[in-house]
């Protein structure tokens, strides 16, 4: 499919506030990008999920509790892109091979209808939909990160059929939810070669690939550095990339998380971890 140019099908800058003037004006929401890694985490208590569970306090602790959140997941992949309107998302446990423990599991955050209306607004790219609802992708980090399940939860897909440079700049067009409570979270792995993480897993070796060590140690310097664009070409990295990101569905969240980046916004790593041979925990907060 041929790149659409986000400049021919976007709604004018100008006009933004047009579409959200209805809703109250918020302090700048920050951005997460989390690399969520095993279902199992949903049910685990480890140094990631903690990891996810003191965010979620310092959001509490520093008056950030969202109005709402966002989720651009590695696990729902579309032509084109759409946004769920549904005003109760179901749990969806989109795996198997895992104990019932884990499909027993329940997030019953309601969504945003209203929110995810605005958002589609913003571009003639953004569909509306309620065929969807919480991923695994979403709901098994949110457990951690807010366990009430008290704030309303809206996914966007991923339009799988557009380059990488096409997420990127969408990002960009979602940022003004930022001053309307919305917490935006990319959820995928920046290295995520399951494959060969199987392989070793099941002669018991845990220990990371070196490959994806280089890779996720690159792509952390490219983040620091704000070198994004690097990070869109990530071919260039050489053998490493391809090894680590041998399908770009868990790595375009990561995308949107550097879109909705401030020029000068602070980016912090919040967990860093490569694991299961090549699966990279690598989480950051950005503002």
């Amino acid at each position: 499919m041929a790149f659409l140019p986000l400049a021919a099908c976007n709604m004018k800058v100008q006009d933004f506030p047009k579409v959200t003037e209805s809703l109250p004006n918020t302090p700048k929401m920050p951005v997460l990008f989390v690399g969520h890694g095993s279902p199992m985490n949903a049910l685990e208590d480890n140094a990631f999920t903690r990891s996810l569970k003191k965010l979620g306090e310092q959001f509490k602790q520093e008056g950030k509790k969202p109005a709402a959140i966002l989720v651009v997941s590695a696990h729902w992949l579309t032509r084109g892109s759409h946004v769920n309107i549904a005003p109760k998302p179901e749990t969806i446990h989109d795996f198997g091979g895992f104990p019932q423990a884990l499909f027993d599991a329940q997030y019953p955050a309601p969504g945003s209808p209203e929110l995810a209306k605005e958002t589609a607004k913003l571009s003639a790219l953004i569909h509306e939909t309620d065929d969807w609802g919480l991923d695994h992708g979403a709901w098994t980090i949110l457990m951690h990160l807010f366990p009430e399940a008290d704030v309303p939860v809206f996914q966007l897909s991923i339009d799988y059929y557009q380059p990488l440079q096409y997420h990127l700049d969408l990002a960009k067009q979602l940022t003004a939810l930022r001053e309307k409570g919305v917490l935006i979270i990319g959820s995928g792995n920046i290295v995520h070669n399951l494959r060969l993480s199987m392989e070793r897993l099941r002669t018991g070796d845990t220990r990371p690939y070196d490959w994806a060590v280089e890779f996720d140690t690159w792509a952390h310097e490219k983040i620091a550095g704000r070198d994004f664009q690097s990070l869109v070409t990530y071919e260039k990295a050489g053998e490493a990339g391809k090894l680590s990101v041998p399908t770009t569905d868990h790595y375009i969240p990561m995308l949107y998380s550097l879109g909705l980046a401030g020029e000068k916004e602070e980016i912090k790593q919040a967990y860093e971890e490569v694991t299961l041979g090549g699966i990279s925990m690598r989480t950051f907060q950005v503002g």
